[in-house]
């Protein structure tokens, strides 16, 4: 299938997005975030606090391996991994259903419109959060603003790694789309 190796992939060019894992206590939702970030070529993964770090076996089970080749951070604090990512220029977005939210849709699409190669493109990081209690609200705070998924069903929520993968795709296309323009 022409897949490249871990090391072609480290060498890669990965698209300016950043995933950051806000307490993520579940070993498989981390592991699936690796194997999804690994699949769309974002730059990095950063687990913080309570997230769980490879090498680990529960991880492993679920990345198979992408946690091996996706380049990864992690921070005690969440708060101190945000204000680092805005430090190196990241517009940080905190995946959330909050009061005046933007959709993924709208932030997709400005991406999209936006004039941009692949060094130029925004420098976008999501923060997902807690599978109970989602990101902090001191994180929230700080963030430029939050990202929603329009649901509509009976549930107001999803399982992390089905959000962290579903923004993945669609910033990730974004981002490509802006750069063939």
């Amino acid at each position: 299938m022409g897949r490249m190796n871990v090391d072609q992939y480290r060498e890669a060019d990965k698209l300016p997005l950043v995933v950051v894992l806000d307490n993520v206590r579940s070993q498989h939702n981390v592991g699936a975030v690796f194997r999804t970030a690994d699949a769309m070529r974002i730059e990095r993964v950063i687990l913080c606090g309570i997230c769980c770090c490879p090498p680990n076996q529960e991880i492993h089970k679920t990345a198979l391996g992408a946690e091996e080749s996706v380049a990864w951070q992690y921070y005690k604090d969440t708060k101190e991994a945000v204000q680092a990512l805005q430090a190196e220029g990241f517009t940080v977005y905190a995946v959330e259903q909050a009061h005046d939210s933007l959709t993924l849709e709208e932030i997709a699409e400005s991406i999209h419109n936006s004039q941009c190669t692949m060094h130029s493109c925004p420098k976008i990081a999501v923060v997902l959060g807690h599978e109970v209690f989602g990101v902090q609200q001191e994180v929230v705070d700080i963030c430029t603003q939050c990202i929603e998924i329009p649901q509509y069903g009976t549930k107001h929520s999803m399982n992390v790694s089905v959000t962290a993968g579903i923004v993945m795709y669609r910033l990730a296309s974004s981002l490509r789309l802006a750069t063939k323009k």
